[in-house]
């Protein structure tokens, strides 16, 4: 029997944080073929309708600038690289249907887009998020699957299916009402929901492909109740979640190679629209070249873009329209581009935001141990670290392990070996291509991941 009490406690909670204002979409700019590609604005807008104290664009930016300019110039004296790993949890957001059938989506759709994140994120030779760009960046974080749930002990393989007696979600006030109720830690967590709006032609959500909640700041006066914690994550909506070329899946029309997840983590981690949120309509011919995204090396547009190809709708600007990075509104497969200037202010957003900072030191992704291995798992180390032809594994004397998994940059296994002897403990990697590795090492049903770096 459904508890309707409890029911009812958790809706005066959220009352008491949102109020049901809707947010108006008759106006919400749409692709050629009726969808909202992104509802990130919009819903920073319902988030300071419903909280007056949210800082605005303008306080945010005032906050973050001097933290990018301290960063850009840490960054010219810093010889050694360093990883940021996000971990992620994905709620599946379903009316009872079996795995893999509509919004119930497959794990390997699912697991599709974190490969994708990764391709994206690390500008990753070889995948379609490469590019040859001169303001290319490789953005240096990487995205993990949840190992472990929020008791810290539970195993959990960061996906999250939610069974809800209505998978549908038509507004954004019922969307916000069902993160609240089956959000992770967000501290610890990076929460990623996959649901089902509406194909109702009155819906509020009809068309729209996801959105996003962007950063909050901290120290600015009137702003302690602003942070929105327990909305926190992107939601994406199924049909547009993952990639057709990794794992099938009911996708939908342009938007099915994972580059909405894409566009919508970089609202989270600060980033804006390239054209700058501006007033340019294409429609009418009338671009706004006034305004910005805070990001020097986004060539000024005039308005978003809907397809691939060269443009230029600021022409007294220098360069075209980059239509091909992942903050504009163009198909998935013309995506392909975070720049330099993305990357710092991303950076400063984890480096500096609530919630964002405290994600670089989760141990989400790491498997909960037993407790009579803990101590012994801890003690593994690799060296050298970055090696060029063999990397050893140190452990403890009089101590066994069972065997060892390597895993590239996006998870593909490469190598899977039992380990026998001390000879096992030294792994020829002169073959493997130069670039970021995962060694898993596994002792009874325990095991530790420790990243390595071939040179």
């Amino acid at each position: 029997m459904k508890n309707y009490s409890s029911t009812l406690v958790l809706l005066f909670l959220f009352v008491a944080n949102f109020s049901f204002a809707q947010i108006n979409t008759s106006l919400t700019k749409r692709t050629p073929t009726g969808k909202i590609r992104c509802l990130t604005n919009e819903y920073e807008n319902y988030l300071r309708t419903n909280n007056p104290d949210r800082a605005t664009t303008e306080e945010f930016q005032n906050w973050i600038s001097p933290k990018i300019e301290e960063l850009k110039k840490k960054r010219l004296t810093q010889k050694t690289t360093t990883i940021i790993t996000i971990p992620v949890v994905i709620h599946i957001i379903h009316n009872g249907d079996a795995i893999g059938v509509n919004e119930n989506i497959s794990d390997a759709q699912a697991l599709s887009q974190i490969t994708v994140l990764n391709q994206d994120f690390r500008r990753m030779i070889n995948t379609p998020g490469y590019n040859t760009n001169a303001v290319g960046a490789d953005i240096e974080i990487e995205f993990c699957l949840a190992q472990r749930q929020p008791d810290g002990i539970t195993p959990t393989n960061g996906i999250n299916r939610i069974q809800r007696s209505a998978a549908t979600y038509s507004t954004l006030a019922a969307t916000e009402n069902m993160k609240v109720d089956t959000q992770w830690d967000p501290n610890k967590y990076f929460n990623i929901w996959t649901v089902y709006f509406s194909d109702n032609t009155n819906a509020e959500m009809k068309g729209a492909l996801g959105y996003a909640q962007p950063p909050s700041n901290s120290g600015l006066s009137g702003l302690t109740n602003s942070n929105n914690a327990n909305t926190d994550g992107l939601v994406v909506d199924f049909r547009n979640f993952g990639s057709e070329d990794i794992a099938p899946g009911p996708y939908s029309d342009s938007y099915k190679k994972g580059r909405t997840a894409t566009h919508e983590i970089g609202h989270c981690l600060g980033l804006l629209h390239i054209w700058g949120d501006g007033y340019g309509n294409e429609f009418n011919n009338n671009p706004d070249c006034s305004a910005t995204d805070y990001c020097a090396d986004t060539p000024q547009a005039g308005w978003e873009h809907y397809q691939c190809g060269i443009f230029d709708t600021c022409p007294l600007n220098p360069d075209r329209d980059m239509n091909e990075n992942y903050m504009d509104y163009t198909p998935d497969e013309c995506m392909n581009v975070f720049t330099l200037d993305q990357k710092n202010r991303i950076l400063a957003v984890m480096n500096n935001s609530p919630r964002r900072k405290e994600l670089k030191t989760s141990d989400a992704c790491s498997p909960p141990l037993a407790i009579k291995d803990f101590d012994m798992l801890n003690q593994i180390q690799l060296y050298p670290n970055p090696s060029e032809n063999v990397l050893n594994i140190s452990i403890p004397e009089l101590q066994a392990l069972d065997s060892l998994l390597i895993y590239n940059a996006i998870g593909q296994l490469i190598e899977n070996k039992d380990i026998v002897n001390s000879s096992n403990l030294s792994i020829d990697i002169s073959n493997y291509s130069k670039g970021v590795y995962f060694i898993k090492i596994i002792k009874d049903n325990t095991s530790k991941t420790i990243r390595f770096i071939k040179k």
